[in-house]
């Protein structure tokens, strides 16, 4: 089963959150790191929009992560 457009976008923005508060930055940390306003980046933890590839890319970056684990939640 495969899930809505809704579904990934919380999950995807759950996940962001979850690695975020666990190497303890703020999330107007991460926007400065990232590029992203803050605005923007909090509806996207919110799961309230979908964004760009290239703004995960810059999110999983700033984490110092990679891109599969902002989306090992949402894989099967």
């Amino acid at each position: 089963m495969s899930l809505s457009k809704e579904e990934v976008t919380k999950k995807l923005g759950n996940s962001i959150r979850t690695i975020r508060q666990a190497k303890q930055l703020s999330i107007e940390r991460l926007a400065l790191d990232s590029g992203i306003e803050y605005t923007h980046l909090s509806r996207i933890e919110l799961g309230k929009i979908n964004t760009s590839i290239y703004h995960l890319y810059r999110i999983s970056k700033s984490l110092n992560v990679s891109l599969n684990d902002l989306f090992q939640d949402i894989t099967p």
